[in-house]
């Protein structure tokens, strides 16, 4: 079992799309299992399945959503995150997008029922 630092639910629009969890090996996805239902992914590059992706990087996808230029230097100075700190990032920046994808940050106690 690897160990999960950070986790994130992913919303599509209201909806509890999955999960995003920094692991000690990088990153993983995993799809709601009620949201696959749905057949709608939240991007090509993740289709839907059963079984969570895991990429050594953080995803294009999620990376795609992080701020840069100036509201990047907004986001990092006001939260006291490092530029390099994808995760962290989009833990702050993407919780409120204009998009239909966000990112929402799940604290220790919270239980994720898949």
């Amino acid at each position: 079992m690897k160990n999960i630092y950070r986790k994130a639910l992913i919303y599509f629009n209201t909806e509890k799309a999955g999960i995003l969890e920094e692991i000690e090996t990088g990153y993983r996805f995993t799809y709601n299992s009620d949201f696959i239902k749905k057949n709608i992914p939240i991007s090509v590059s993740l289709p839907l399945k059963d079984e969570p992706y895991e990429s050594k990087e953080l995803f294009p996808f999620f990376e795609g959503m992080l701020p840069e230029g100036a509201y990047l230097e907004i986001v990092t100075s006001k939260f006291k995150v490092d530029k390099k700190d994808l995760f962290g990032i989009a833990l702050k920046a993407c919780a409120e997008t204009i998009g239909a994808v966000s990112i929402k940050e799940i604290q220790s106690n919270y239980k994720y029922s898949k």
